[in-house]
């Protein structure tokens, strides 16, 4: 029987409406990691792949992975995370992992083999929800995870890192064995389906849109030190209020932002000693840069850093800066890109690209083998809260172009 691109499509959705019954409440996607509900649907997604007579295991970072032989060793992988945010959207991550299930599903209805063998991840702990690092399975098998970082942290119950995955068959100083058990799989290119997660896409009126890189990010905390005082006894200009610095800072860091065409965010402010009566003597706010360009993410983080220092200066307060986090740009690889803009062309009339914001899977999968992404367009931009959608219309555009995109992968 001829395989069709439109019934799989509308398959890939039946799925995920199947899963969000299964593990969703009145508030949203209930999948975090290390959960009883996420291992549920976990179980479900196996189920369903040995029903196709896919090979299921699980490596030592707790990674799902399903897999059908090709006629050649040489592999593919599909791969995205069933694990959610708390309160989440019905798409975030399983919308990657089950067009996998998909694939995999084509080659039952075709009944033959692929050229190429054919594995899809379901990765663990994308999200970060419980423990606060995101991309841990996916870096464990890139062998760029940290797990020093991770041994002894609780979550908001108390509950330790260690002691969350030993529960579920994860023993923590094996994890980086992921790695080789990556290698010895012979994978020479990785996929990955996703929701936009922002505006553009709608927008610009795109349902579907190849994703050629991802954007570098620098994450610091800036700490704006005065003198707190008496707020109806001191002169404004007397003051070294460490909050106005802040503020003032903030509303540069938008300046920059639009300068290079990319994005600052101050998420969080800390004041202290936060009294509606006291002048702020201190100051805490965090700031996110993120664009595609190397030189240019450098470029905001030495003017951001210079302007703290004049905005400091003007306010008779000191600031000092503390890193967080930083990965450079990732770009992804040049022929699975035009593979890949031949897919969304193909279905759509024109070959959209953009490049990612959000961090995915796909960026420590581009350190180790070559990598592209697809996004489909997320309406109202929203993602991580329940009211995440996507139209079916828009969704069976995407799908359809990600399974032309598979199947040029695996056939060529």
């Amino acid at each position: 029987m001829e395989y069709s691109l439109n019934e799989g499509a509308m398959r890939v959705i039946q799925d995920l409406k199947e899963l969000a019954a299964l593990s969703s409440n009145e508030h949203g996607a209930q999948r975090v990691a290390w959960t009883v509900l996420w291992q549920t649907s976990r179980d479900w997604y196996r189920q369903k792949a040995e029903a196709l007579g896919a090979e299921t295991s699980m490596d030592s970072a707790g990674n799902i992975w399903t897999k059908i032989e090709g006629e050649s060793t040489e592999a593919i992988v599909i791969g995205s995370h069933l694990d959610s945010v708390p309160n989440g959207g019905w798409l975030d991550g399983a919308l990657g992992v089950l067009v996998g299930l998909e694939a995999l599903r084509r080659y039952t209805i075709d009944g033959k083999k692929p050229k190429k063998t054919i594995y899809v991840v379901d990765w663990a702990d994308e999200e970060g929800a419980r423990y606060g690092y995101s991309c841990l399975g996916s870096s464990a098998a890139s062998g760029s995870l940290n797990i020093n970082e991770l041994i002894g942290r609780v979550d908001l119950s108390g509950i330790a890192f260690e002691k969350a995955v030993t529960e579920f068959q994860v023993t923590p100083e094996k994890m980086l064995q992921a790695q080789q058990e990556f290698l010895i799989k012979n994978i020479q290119s990785y996929l990955e389906l996703h929701i936009e997660q922002g505006p553009i896409l709608e927008k610009e009126q795109k349902d579907v849109a190849c994703v050629f890189g991802a954007a570098g990010v620098e994450r610091h905390y800036i700490d704006f030190s005065g003198q707190a005082a008496h707020a109806g006894s001191f002169p404004v200009p007397m003051r070294r209020d460490a909050f106005l610095a802040a503020a003032e800072a903030a509303l540069a860091f938008r300046k920059i932002a639009l300068k290079y065409n990319a994005v600052c965010t101050v998420g969080q402010v800390q004041v202290q000693p936060d009294v509606v009566t006291i002048v702020p003597g201190k100051c805490t706010i965090s700031l996110d840069m993120r664009t595609i360009d190397v030189k240019d993410l450098q470029k905001m983080y030495e003017e951001a850093q210079a302007t703290t220092e004049k905005i400091a200066s003007t306010n008779g307060v000191s600031v000092e800066w503390r890193k967080v986090y930083s990965v450079a740009p990732q770009l992804f690889d040049n022929q699975l890109i035009r593979l890949c803009e031949q897919a969304v062309e193909e279905e759509t009339g024109e070959a959209t690209k953009m490049y990612s914001g959000p961090l995915h899977d796909a960026v420590e999968m581009a350190k180790v083998v070559p990598t592209v992404m697809m996004f489909i367009m997320s309406e109202g931009g929203l993602s991580h809260t329940k009211e995440e959608h996507t139209p079916e219309p828009k969704l069976q555009v995407g799908i359809r172009a990600f399974l032309r995109l598979i199947h040029y992968v695996v056939e060529h």
